[in-house]
């Protein structure tokens, strides 16, 4: 069974999700290499290497800058950050909205035990179970409201019953669109729909887009 994504032409997309989640696979399985962002590539442009986080500030910098040049030209961007923390996530809608693109989210809102373990599968780097806890609370949080987290060494709280694709649950953040991924197998089924037709105009991106 696979699920149609559909996203605008042109578009900012949005990748929010928690170190180890897969964010970066989903991103190179659909869309060229040219259009996507990683923030873990440019700590590695500006500082000494993608686990640099002293660099991440001069790295969002940079980041930033190379986002506004290709929104001004029309073109579609990966946004491939964490982006857990809704400052973040306003401050992309809000350049997306001057350049006159409309944003999308996609949230790869996996249990924890499967961050931990992607992150343990990754060749070279490990971000570190604390951070990936971080991470991961600060987003149970933005998504479904909820408060605390797992304590260390016990299983994550089961999410919301599930869903493969929710419109809108970062609500009055200004994204056109929302979909929420809450399993790899749900990742792994994403067909990349894109286009134009059927979306509505950056004046109505911060209304829920009528489900098909």
């Amino acid at each position: 069974m696979t699920t149609d994504l559909a996203i605008p032409e042109p578009c900012l997309v949005v990748l929010v999700g928690v170190a180890g989640s897969g964010k970066s696979t989903f991103a190179a399985r659909h869309f060229a290499a040219g259009e996507i962002l990683s923030s873990d590539g440019f700590r590695a442009r500006v500082g000494r290497s993608e686990a640099d986080q002293g660099a991440s500030r001069r790295a969002f910098v940079a980041l930033h800058a190379a986002l506004e040049r290709r929104m001004a030209a029309g073109r579609t961007t990966v946004v491939d950050a964490t982006n857990v923390r809704a400052d973040a996530r306003r401050d992309l809608v809000r350049r997306a909205a001057r350049a006159g693109i409309p944003a999308v989210a996609i949230v790869l809102d996996l249990p924890l035990a499967d961050c931990l373990a992607g992150d343990l599968a990754r060749v070279g780097r490990h971000v570190g179970r604390a951070v990936i806890e971080r991470q991961w609370v600060t987003l149970q949080a933005t998504i479904h409201g909820t408060a605390g987290g797992p304590a260390a060494g016990q299983p994550s709280p089961a999410p919301p019953a599930p869903t493969t694709t929710v419109r809108v649950p970062f609500a009055g953040e200004g994204f056109a669109a929302v979909h929420r991924f809450d399993s790899r197998a749900a990742l792994d089924s994403v067909t990349l729909r894109r286009g134009t037709e059927g979306w509505p105009t950056l004046s109505d991106a911060s209304r829920p887009r009528p489900r098909p």
